[in-house]
């Protein structure tokens, strides 16, 4: 059984106005400028997209908003997890029956050193209360921010009790070992990195594509790693878009990574409301955002 292709997906950040609240019109707009410019999908409403600081019910018309832009169903990878189960059902039915392709889900994450079997009766009370066979489940391993690690016995677990569904996990703990082992243990079991220099390794060994924060601003140079990966011809294109992905990575973590990814969206994007978070993140100062502008021109020269 061949992992299923899930390529480059943007961890897509979220806009908000001045007054915190979502503004659904430049979301939808950023997520069709994300496909066009080489996602094969956009993973909403994960780290990036600052999950945990919206509604459940801003959760829904960010997803809704996509929609009706034109995005397809199948274009999109939200993340559903909310620390109690009633939620994670809701946002995860909700994504199913507006045809999302897969649901990204974090561990409960508030309460550390839960058990083995704690964490298995968690998803597996999601995935039981949501009871719908077209549910694509997609683990969330962050174990530097959930202090929840996921781990190979649980994945085999979960994929022994619910075949078919639980398909893949996005690993952001950023070990390539990890990654490979997971490839070798679990045929079929679409691993994603989390992390954009991964990207070439993860598929030199199998992996099925990424989920990254740098896709927001250089997708293109990640596509041209998923296309060209295998053609030992392009070896010097590819070496090329690593390079240049790896420079807009590192300009991502020069301060705080969110407020400096929407920092670089508000100029790539030309519009100064991106600049905006939802507490208790904060934007960069004018100072900081004036930095990071300069070393966009500089990479972009």
């Amino acid at each position: 059984m061949i992992a299923e292709n899930f390529g480059v997906n943007c961890a897509a950040a979220t806009p908000v106005g001045a007054d915190g609240a979502p503004r659904l019109d430049l979301f939808a707009t950023h997520c069709k400028a994300l496909l066009n410019e080489g996602c094969h999908g956009v993973a909403l409403l994960g780290t990036t997209g600052e999950a945990n600081n919206f509604a459940v019910s801003e959760r829904k018309a960010l997803l809704e908003a996509a929609l009706k832009a034109g995005v397809r169903g199948d274009q999109l990878l939200p993340g559903t997890s909310s620390c109690n189960v009633p939620e994670t059902i809701d946002l995860t039915r909700h994504a199913v029956d507006h045809g999302a392709r897969a649901c990204v889900l974090l561990p409960p994450f508030y309460y550390k050193g839960i058990s083995d079997e704690g964490l298995f009766r968690f998803y597996a009370s999601v995935i039981e209360g949501v009871a719908d066979d077209r549910l694509r489940v997609i683990l969330y391993h962050i174990p530097q921010v959930t202090q929840v690690p996921i781990s190979h016995d649980q994945i085999a677990r979960l994929r022994a009790a619910f075949p078919g569904i639980v398909v893949g996990i996005k690993d952001s703990a950023g070990d390539i070992a990890n990654m490979t082992a997971m490839i070798e243990r679990f045929p079929g079991f679409a691993v994603l990195a989390g992390a954009d220099p991964l990207l070439l390794p993860l598929l030199q060994a199998g992996g099925a594509g990424c989920i990254t924060a740098t896709s927001n601003l250089r997708s293109d140079a990640l596509r041209v790693i998923w296309a060209n990966w295998s053609d030992p011809d392009a070896a010097e294109k590819v070496t090329a878009a690593q390079e240049r992905i790896n420079g807009w990575r590192t300009l991502t973590n020069a301060y705080v990574q969110l407020p400096t990814v929407k920092a670089m969206l508000a100029k790539a994007r030309g519009d100064m409301d991106w600049r905006n978070l939802r507490a208790p993140l904060v934007k960069l100062t004018d100072e900081e955002t004036n930095a990071v502008w300069a070393e966009m021109d500089r990479l972009n020269a």
